[in-house]
């Protein structure tokens, strides 16, 4: 064989092997987690809550302090969130309308890693799962889905044995079929959480040596407020951060709700005394840190799977809650509050993990930040930005603003015309939070809204006709408007 052959021979050998080596390499899996109704209320972020699985999660991920959901309630939230597409795309802003009955081949984000060769998997509420004919998203996920079809309503103490007392105070109203707050001496696993992690650690034991995309979706802090004792007794009521029910100066009438979630529908509202409230936010924390148990479960279990190293982490909210602040009950505004949500990401050996940045993102910029981690083609049709950059350097900006939406009435699709009467656009930019409240049939804004960064998040002065913030205004309604343009229905 003459030198060249033999050289050529080579070469392809060595191409050949480093191919084939390339090919070998292990993809990265991806454990995906999110919570309901959960604001960023946890200690990373400077809450008091009660949060040691999340804050050992902050110091392995980057933590982004300015993020946000694209619609304060959780169907149109999930869904934007799962396939990287603004609920204005989709065609959906309410809680009873499946995302597929109007985008019926629209890819996911579960979907697009099933596509590529991962198994995927959900344990607990990911996808919106209620109140929709159609439940959940089957097509997304290699196997059935786990604790998925069931409601908040139902998620009512289970136990072997006589069921010990509720020692919280009588609750105002129900949650459907459950007291609005209780508070029972019971096992972690008497609640949806605690069965959620118990599967999700099942889960993880049996996916962990193939390439999997599993998503856990814890249902906590949603109401009803009924964690097990042991996590109300972790806060002390009186130590809580006191409550300041004030609304915004010269913030219009439409920005507001009814809080028919948890105050109940018009005219059989009730209005909660101040020993009610506190017992309410007091609910709310022990929510969080039941959950925040649970989390630590699945973090343990992928420490002692073995793959940890090359499994990226991200959790979320849905979005954000009111807690009487504002006067407001529950979610679906544009307030701050609603709109900011826990953000994580960690990827393997990331030099950044325990770091903050103050990076605006977005819950439609998971679908391609994720494929791009995972070396998945770019997603077709996603309007999210990837992070990947801001992973790499938390000082980066990707995008100018953060863009939440919400119709009037919050719920329109249980009026009698099933169609909003008007639309709340909002951006959120580095230096403020900018909404127009616009006429659904005409276009014409009735309402604007500014709040500077000063405010955030109590958002207590109405700054949109203030000269002194007029450049502010300008360079935010800019954006607004281009994001949103006014148009008829």
């Amino acid at each position: 064989m003459s030198f060249a052959c033999r050289l050529l021979t080579s070469l392809s050998l060595s191409a050949a092997f480093a191919v084939s080596a390339f090919a070998a390499a292990p993809k990265l899996n991806v454990l995906f987690l999110m919570a309901d109704d959960f604001r960023p209320e946890l200690a990373s972020y400077g809450s008091p809550a009660l949060t040691p699985n999340l804050n050992r999660l902050a110091r392995r991920t980057l933590q982004f302090d300015r993020a946000y959901c694209q619609q304060a309630v959780c169907n149109p939230s999930r869904s934007s969130m799962l396939t990287g597409r603004r609920p204005d795309t989709l065609r959906l802003w309410n809680n009873g309308t499946h995302f597929r009955e109007l985008n019926p081949d629209v890819t996911t984000l579960p979907l697009w890693f099933k596509e590529h060769g991962y198994h995927t998997r959900c344990v607990g509420k990911i996808f919106h799962n209620w109140h929709t004919k159609e439940k959940g998203d089957r097509r997304s996920w290699s196997a059935p889905e786990f604790l998925y079809y069931e409601t908040h309503g139902e998620d009512d103490a289970r136990v072997t044995g006589p069921l010990p007392p509720n020692i919280a105070s009588p609750a105002p109203r129900k949650y459907t079929s459950v007291p609005l707050y209780e508070c029972r001496d019971v096992p972690d696993e008497a609640y949806y959480d605690g069965r959620v992690a118990a599967e999700a650690v099942r889960v993880l034991a049996e996916v962990k040596d193939r390439p999997f995309f599993l998503a856990v979706g814890f249902w906590k802090p949603h109401a009803p407020f009924n964690a097990p004792k042991k996590y109300w007794d972790l806060y002390d009521r009186a130590k809580l951060p006191a409550l300041n029910p004030a609304r915004p100066i010269g913030a219009p009438e439409i920005a507001f709700h009814d809080g028919r979630e948890l105050r109940g529908v018009p005219p059989n509202q009730v209005t909660f005394t101040p020993e009610q409230a506190a017992e309410i936010r007091h609910g709310y924390f022990a929510n969080i840190s039941y959950m925040d148990a649970q989390l630590g479960k699945v973090l343990d279990a992928l420490d002692r799977s073995g793959v940890a190293d090359r499994t990226i982490v991200t959790f979320v909210g849905d979005h954000g809650y009111h807690l009487g602040e504002h006067t407001q009950w529950g979610k679906t505004s544009n307030f701050e509050y609603d709109a900011g949500v826990p953000f994580f990401i960690g990827t393997p050996g990331s030099k950044h993990a325990g770091k903050r940045t103050s990076s605006l993102a977005e819950l439609l910029d998971l679908f391609p930040t994720l494929a791009e981690l995972a070396g998945l083609p770019k997603p077709p049709g996603v309007e999210g930005t990837s992070l990947v950059p801001v992973l790499n350097d938390p000082a980066k900006f990707v995008k100018p603003a953060a863009f939440t939406q919400h119709p009037r009435p919050a719920y329109f699709d249980r009026e009698p015309d099933k169609q909003p009467k008007a639309m709340g656009v909002s951006v959120r930019t580095a230096a403020a939070r900018y909404t127009e409240w616009r006429d659904w049939k005409s276009g014409e804004v009735i309402g604007r809204e500014l709040y500077d960064n000063a405010q955030q998040p109590a958002e207590l002065h109405n700054r949109a006709d203030d000269p002194k913030f007029a450049k502010v205004r300008a360079e935010a309604e800019a954006l607004l408007r281009k994001q949103f343009p006014i148009v008829k229905h």
